[in-house]
């Protein structure tokens, strides 16, 4: 049972990771913008996400996109993505990978 969990968290992860914002080369979750995923019992997976910028013109593309994609995977019944702006997001919450590909490094 936990490994058909850890297998489920796998594939949402790989799913989000095939989100991209329009002006940003690099997905959403090595950007940092995945704060939390939480599976429930029920098929419910629950996304907390931030933004790199409030007034980011790109938040409903992105949201729809991640439920769009997410709800793919094997046994999710229901997508909820929830927009955050605390702890509000930097650049130092993106993977080394990202940090490297927008020339951060």
């Amino acid at each position: 049972m936990a490994n058909e969990f850890l297998e489920k968290e796998e594939q949402v992860l790989k799913m989000l990771k095939t989100v991209f914002d329009p002006e940003i080369p690099v997905n959403i979750y090595d950007l940092g913008l995945i704060y939390r995923i939480e599976l429930k019992d029920d098929g419910v997976c629950d996304i907390d996400m931030t933004l790199t910028a409030p007034s980011c013109p790109a938040a409903d593309f992105l949201v729809e996109d991640i439920r769009q994609k997410v709800a793919t995977v094997d046994g999710i019944t229901n997508v909820n993505v929830n927009l955050v702006f605390k702890p509000e997001w930097t650049k130092d919450m993106m993977s080394e990978e990202a940090k490297l590909e927008l020339g951060f490094l």
